[in-house]
């Protein structure tokens, strides 16, 4: 695997996504900044490994509901803080929606997944969320874990919108935000998404169908930063505007992230 890859038995897509040159000469720091899937199925060997990075904050960017459906697993002796946001959890699984309603064509899951994007910077509950991710990120010395339910998507998003506010360049922005489409996970995966959209559906999606709901595209992200500036002008602005990141915490966050 990619040394950014950390291999877990029942994680998925957990990485490193520290690491990458930035404006001005400088570098992203390694060993500081994490993403996974969400962690109900780690094994004890998995928790370990986890143990070992020594997290300091873990954000949990899953609703109350997918929360409870998949707790999460933490090692003993666990003593860093969690951020999590309770509102709003049942009204906006738009994804369970769309399964019970769509055709599961590989059309509807595009198409579904560009609509997402360009509405998820806009959430409040995201809004909430991505800003006391980065006050934290700002005030901490030790390394940080994003995670969501697939850690592709939410997760994708704070990662990029992180790797902006450093500085990294927009090509390696999207390449990492890319290696969630890794063949090890996605082939490890897919029997079990098949069974949970089965579920929800009533019926099969085709498997081309299911590796789009699995995978990610750089159109998404491109989505995500056109509605951005859209409404805001720019990035930078709504990291100011939306997410309360000022000059003073921006300057603090990048003395904190940067080599």
């Amino acid at each position: 695997m990619n040394h950014r890859h950390i291999a877990l038995e029942g994680v998925d897509n957990f990485r490193d996504f520290g690491d990458y040159p930035t404006r001005g000469g400088g570098r992203l720091k390694r060993g500081r900044l994490f993403r996974s899937a969400a962690h109900g199925r780690a094994t004890d060997a998995d928790l370990a490994v986890i143990a070992g990075l020594d997290l300091a904050v873990i954000v949990d960017l899953r609703r109350r509901n997918e929360r409870l459906r998949d707790p999460t697993r933490r090692h003993l002796g666990f003593v860093g803080s969690v951020i999590e946001n309770d509102t709003g959890e049942e009204a906006d699984d738009t994804w369970r929606g769309h399964i019970q309603s769509s055709d599961l064509s590989v059309a509807s899951f595009r198409d579904y997944t560009l609509s997402y994007y360009r509405q998820a910077p806009f959430e409040p509950r995201h809004l909430d969320l991505f800003s006391r991710y980065f006050v934290a990120l700002a005030h901490s010395d030790g390394p940080f874990l994003i995670h969501c339910a697939a850690g592709k998507d939410r997760t994708g998003l704070l990662a990029a919108l992180t790797h902006h506010l450093a500085g990294v360049h927009p090509d390696d922005m999207t390449a990492d935000y890319l290696l969630t489409n890794h063949p090890d996970w996605m082939e490890r995966r897919l029997p079990v998404v098949a069974r949970v959209i089965e579920d929800i559906a009533g019926r099969a999606p085709s498997e081309a169908a299911i590796r789009t709901a699995m995978g990610v595209e750089a159109e998404y992200l491109r989505a995500s930063f056109a509605a951005i500036a859209d409404r805001h002008g720019g990035t930078d602005a709504y990291l100011a505007q939306a997410l309360g990141v000022d000059r003073e915490l921006r300057e603090r966050l990048v003395a904190k992230l940067i080599d």
